[in-house]
């Protein structure tokens, strides 16, 4: 039924809603639209199952993102509708302007979005302040990249892109906050491969997302402390500077326990088993929703991604029914901030509309909350 209407709401604003085109076109649109219907679900379940064709990927991911642009602005069209009804406008003319503005205005979205998903990601900075900081630490820098998504889309020359951008922030930590790839190890490794440059003054960390738990979690792990990370698998590390201490911990994804992987599951008190309390704590728990635990712990600085801001406009809406952040700095409880990445990459469809990627420089301020 949700296909039904999806793929059916865009095909009557098009071809049925007073339109009155010649029954040439009618019959061409209503083909071109029957076929994506049969062909969507057939691709997404061939590229996204076990067998993960990335052929088949690649062409349920697109289909996904147009037929949603579709969808979205033939809905808004009606308001052009309804305007058109207000000054007299009758049909054929009615229709077909809606139509005819609908598929520009998803035309040029759908163009925008894809240059958006696939271009180095702008730099976004942001101050937050940390009571507890000591002093030494004031100023301390914290890049974060997350939901590289590593996939379908042969992107080794963007994720090198993307770790020579980091580099050139040269700052004290590092964290990838999860859902490294859509795929095994094995599968993305040459897309992977650029991770392995990524240089941190202090420390580099790495937690796992959910789709590490669609495939291969622990080899993920593994393959990141190959590549010079230190996986913060329900631990945590020491940042030191100037005499002072950071703890910068991290969890598994919230979904971790569910897969049934063994030694996995969020577990934050094994995170911060031996860590001195009276330190200020950065936890990169890739999820904003583990926030309830990280404010029951009194963690200072929660660090996710998970939502990429909607990716596609307006679904940031169903994105916030799920979590508490969709993307930014946030103020929960009386000590704890969460600071929601709208991610580095993007998943599925390659478009990105108003919800631009990032690489995200967190400057840490030690001048209070």
């Amino acid at each position: 039924m949700v296909l039904v209407v999806l793929f059916g709401v865009p095909w009557w604003t098009l071809f049925r809603s007073g339109t009155g085109w010649p029954a040439a076109v009618v019959i061409v649109g209503t083909v071109v639209f029957a076929m994506a219907f049969v062909a969507f679900p057939v691709a997404m379940f061939l590229g996204h199952s076990r067998r993960g064709l990335d052929w088949a990927a690649r062409i349920g991911d697109t289909l996904l993102g147009i037929v949603w642009v579709l969808f979205v602005w033939s809905l808004l069209g009606d308001v052009l509708r309804l305007v058109l009804m207000v000054f007299g406008v009758e049909n054929p003319l009615r229709g077909r302007v809606v139509a005819i503005a609908v598929v520009v205005v998803a035309a040029a979205l759908l163009a925008w979005g894809h240059r958006e998903a696939t271009r180095l990601p702008r730099i976004k900075r942001v101050d937050v302040p940390i009571a507890r900081l000591g002093r030494a630490l004031d100023g301390l820098t914290v890049a974060v990249i997350t939901d590289t998504h590593l996939g379908p889309i042969e992107r080794s020359g963007w994720s090198a892109k993307v770790a020579a951008a980091v580099n050139a922030l040269d700052a004290d930590v590092v964290v990838h906050a999860g859902d490294i790839a859509d795929g095994s190890v094995e599968k993305r490794r040459a897309q992977a491969a650029p991770l392995g440059t990524v240089r941190a003054r202090l420390s580099k960390v790495y937690i796992t997302g959910n789709h590490e738990y669609f495939g291969e979690a622990q080899a993920w792990l593994d393959h990141m402390a190959e590549l010079g990370w230190e996986p913060l698998h329900n631990r945590h590390v020491l940042v030191e500077r100037g005499g002072e201490s950071l703890v910068v911990a991290g969890v598994d994804d919230a979904t971790a326990e569910a897969s049934r992987v063994p030694g996995h599951g969020a577990n934050l008190a094994k995170a911060l088993d031996g860590a001195d309390p009276a330190l200020p704590v950065v936890l990169a728990a890739h999820q904003p929703k583990q926030l309830a635990q990280a404010v029951e712990a009194g963690v200072d600085l929660q660090i996710s991604g998970h939502t990429h801001g909607g990716q596609i406009w307006p679904f940031h809406y169903l994105v916030r029914a799920d979590q508490p952040s969709v993307h930014g700095l946030t103020r929960h409880g009386e000590r704890t901030q969460l600071y929601t990445s709208r991610g580095t990459g993007f998943w599925g469809p390659p478009f990105r509309i108003f919800a631009p990627s990032e690489i995200t420089l967190l400057t840490l301020r030690a001048s209070g909350a």
